[in-house]
């Protein structure tokens, strides 16, 4: 798990007056909307006794209130009462906890987390359609019993579509004909890489999903990778007909991760000559149909093994058909030598200890010195060639 991108928070819908806890890359969060209705999102726990801050209260100055002892933070993380010291005290100017920027886009709350400047942020995954009333979209959100890392390399995987998904493939019926045809490059970013290819898709069976696709026969497909956590995947029916699916993952720890399923269509449909609207009733046959497909992903990765990433590519026996997800190890690996990856095993070994809490390092630590809180472990950043060569000769 990495520090430093956008992880998905909330739906915007979901977020209110009451403050929310969130779990993400096995730390706490507390979200909350401040007086102007804009989200906040700060480590949960309060720097003066370990309360935690989401279970208090949202209070009218647009702050959150902890539970234990009343403190307030606003939503930078600074404190601005401590109703112990009296109303017009001074505040300790470590009475501060992390706070992390927020972007509020595609019916989502996302949280930076992680210390880099904004200049040096990667960006969130853009919805180029977000834009165009020729599409319209539905969020939903469901978790997954799995590392993030294993939900991602599912989406990547071309191969796995023609025995896990009925709507997709046949079953593993066409032993004699069945191929992963060429994989052409897709929306390579500097953030991760995609594809697209050709496949051979079955008739579907439910007469409301006809409506976007008549029949069987050639579809286009593909899939790519934007971070570590934060994925595309277009399926073209037709030449005019498509579903763009955006997937922004909350790993939750090591073992769950949640999933935030942004899905565009353009498919219109015709009555009686007349052009009918995208309405809600198609809204809920798709997110039945997404579901159904999740369904059928969460089965067969919930048993996949080991559970997380295998530390060599040399541990599975990889085909050409998993090219791209050997691209997005590759780009993990980045990452890590980035110093971005969270050293899980320091952070386990230490909270088993039960005397230490750690927070996911917010921008602000880079401005100022003297947090309560230590900074979760990471582990260690590759050495630059230069420091490599001077390490080398002296």
């Amino acid at each position: 798990m990495f520090i430093n991108f956008w992880y998905p928070v909330t739906r915007s819908a979901d977020l209110g007056a009451t403050p929310q806890r969130m779990r993400i890359l096995a730390h706490n969060f507390v979200v909350f909307r401040d007086a102007a209705g804009k989200p906040a999102v700060l480590s949960d726990t309060c720097v003066h006794r370990g309360g935690s801050l989401s279970g208090g209260k949202c209070k009218e100055d647009g702050t959150v209130q902890c539970p234990y002892h009343g403190w307030r933070f606003n939503r930078d993380g600074q404190c601005t009462r401590i109703p112990s010291l009296g109303i017009d005290a001074k505040i300790p100017p470590r009475a501060r906890v992390d706070a992390y920027p927020t972007e509020e886009r595609y019916g989502i709350v996302f949280a930076f987390l992680g210390d880099l400047p904004e200049a040096e942020r990667p960006p969130i995954m853009p919805i180029f359609e977000a834009d165009d009333p020729s599409w319209r979209a539905t969020v939903v959100t469901f978790d997954v019993p799995f590392h993030y890392e294993r939900s991602i390399e599912n989406g990547l995987d071309p191969a796995h579509n023609e025995y896990v998904h009925s709507t997709h493939g046949f079953q593993g019926e066409r032993e004699s004909e069945y191929r992963v045809n060429e994989l052409v490059p897709s929306q390579n970013n500097p953030w991760g890489f995609g594809f697209m290819h050709t496949y051979d898709a079955p008739p579907l069976r439910k007469s409301v999903m006809r409506l976007a696709r008549t029949k069987g026969g050639k579809m286009q497909a593909g899939s790519g990778t934007y971070g570590p956590n934060q994925m595309w995947t277009y399926i073209h029916m037709t030449e005019t007909k498509a579903m763009h699916q955006y997937l922004f993952e909350a790993p939750i720890d090591e073992t769950h991760t949640r999933v935030f399923l942004v899905n565009y269509r353009n498919i219109v449909f015709y009555r009686s000559g007349l052009r009918a609207k995208l309405n809600n009733w198609f809204d809920k046959k798709v997110n039945e149909r997404n579901m159904f497909v999740a369904g059928e992903d969460i089965v067969v990765v919930r048993e996949v093994q080991p559970k997380l990433t295998p530390p060599s590519t040399a541990r599975e026996l990889l085909m050409p058909a998993d090219k791209v997800i050997a691209q997005y190890r590759d780009k993990l690996d980045e990452f890590e030598k980035k110093g971005w990856r969270l050293d899980m095993q320091r952070i386990k070994r230490d909270y088993e200890r039960g005397d230490v809490i750690y927070a996911i390092p917010s921008p602000g630590r880079r401005e100022s010195k003297g947090w309560v809180l230590e900074a979760t472990p990471l582990c260690p950043a590759a050495p630059a060639p230069g420091q490599m060569a001077q390490r080398a000769t002296g």
